[in-house]
């Protein structure tokens, strides 16, 4: 009976690993944050919608969350380490010199919170995080640093959220944007810009930048050359619809690069131009690029005007020419289906020309007759020396 001996010697080393194995599965998982949401485990998504109560990101999110959502808060403002727990008392110093407490987030997703201000490092402690959502907020302070400690970042959408910081936000942007070289997608639809960020074009691995709805007049030399890239790289997409283009001379460049890569702009049959009104809701890509001229000097000014209503000049002429050749067929038509009448009025017309004549010889003729001259009066004087006088 050696052999059943044996047996619980063998049993006793495995008794231990089902114990660990239970006491792991039996762990209870970290709880979800007050006033939030989280949908299958805090793991893969969590949920914070707590309209104006929420005035700070939530500083209990569990470690190992992966997606978090804050949408419909008051948080105006992100101050430095905002996710790494620089806003608790006596923790902002710790945070801000490396506190990592939300290592695993790749995607965070801020809309619709009445954010205003982003200050410098608001998003450290996030050092795998992918994807950042900023849209529809009121922004109008950026610091130069909001994006250091993302060098994962990958996508950036800030649609609707930069029309009130005007120029001093898009140079902080500009610069915001600097160090993030993994980037691959910006969103600056809805923002109002008259030019888009230099750092955001040239990004090394950007793969798309929305550009929509904004108050662009067009691209220049210098920003079309920023989208091109080299040693191997695919070019980004580029979306410009429902963009104000001034089809003047400037927009040349813009019209021949988009004929040489209509397929890195999507929605290129959905530009239309705005400017001049001779033009106006004219598709882009129909234009004539010989006729974009205009006055020297004025290259993006009244110049342009004069010169692109030079085809709408031409075609009035040429209709002006029209009616009055059509006045004039229908003037010869007239004569033609009159012509006997004509001729008669003319016949008539002669013979009382020639009557008038006639008269006007006659009488020239009674009048150089001598006969018809009157004898001339004699002198007063010879009255009184004639022989019948009686004196």
């Amino acid at each position: 009976m050696a052999p059943r001996s044996g047996q619980p010697e063998q049993r006793g080393p495995l008794l231990p690993g089902l114990l660990l194995v239970a006491a792991a599965l039996s762990r209870p998982a970290a709880p979800c944050p007050f006033q939030c949401y989280c949908f299958g485990g805090p793991k893969l998504l969590l949920r914070c919608a707590s309209g104006a109560e929420l005035r700070q990101p939530p500083r209990d999110v569990p470690p190992d969350a992966r997606n978090l959502t804050i949408v419909g808060a008051n948080l105006t403002v992100l101050r430095a380490a905002a996710f790494a727990g620089g806003d608790a008392d006596g923790e902002e110093e710790e945070a801000a010199a490396g506190g990592v407490r939300l290592p695993l987030l790749s995607a965070l997703r801020l809309t619709h919170n009445n954010i205003e201000v982003v200050e410098d490092g608001a998003f450290d402690g996030l050092p795998s995080l992918t994807a950042l959502d900023l849209s529809n907020n009121p922004l109008r302070a950026l610091g130069g640093g909001a994006f250091r400690g993302l060098p994962a970042l990958r996508s950036l959408q800030l649609n609707h959220a930069l029309a009130r910081g005007g120029p001093t936000l898009l140079a902080a942007l500009d610069t915001a944007l600097a160090p993030l070289d993994e980037l691959r997608l910006v969103g600056l639809a809805g923002n109002a810009l008259s030019r888009l960020p230099p750092a955001a074009l040239s990004r090394p691995r950007l793969e798309q930048l929305d550009a929509r709805l904004n108050a662009l007049t067009g691209l220049g030399p210098d920003e079309l050359r920023a989208l091109e890239r080299d040693g191997g790289l695919p070019a980004p997409r580029l979306l410009l619809a429902d963009n104000p283009l001034s089809c003047g001379c400037a927009a040349r460049p813009l019209l021949a690069w988009l004929r040489n890569s209509t397929e890195r702009v999507p929605d290129a049959r959905r530009l239309r131009c705005a400017a001049p009104r001779a033009l106006q809701d004219r598709p882009f890509l129909d234009l004539d690029e010989a006729r974009l001229r205009c006055a020297d000097g004025d290259a993006y000014g009244r110049g342009e005007e004069v010169e692109l209503a030079g085809p709408e000049l031409e075609a009035s002429y040429v209709f002006f020419g029209l009616v009055l050749a059509l006045i004039g067929l229908i003037f010869l038509m007239v004569l033609y289906l009159n012509r006997r009448g004509i001729q008669r009025w003319m016949r008539n017309l002669r013979e009382a020309c020639r009557d008038q004549m006639e008269g006007y010889h006659y009488r020239y003729e009674q009048d150089a007759d001598p006969r018809r001259a009157p004898a001339p009066a004699a002198p007063a004087g010879s009255r009184a020396t004639s022989p019948g006088s009686g004196l």
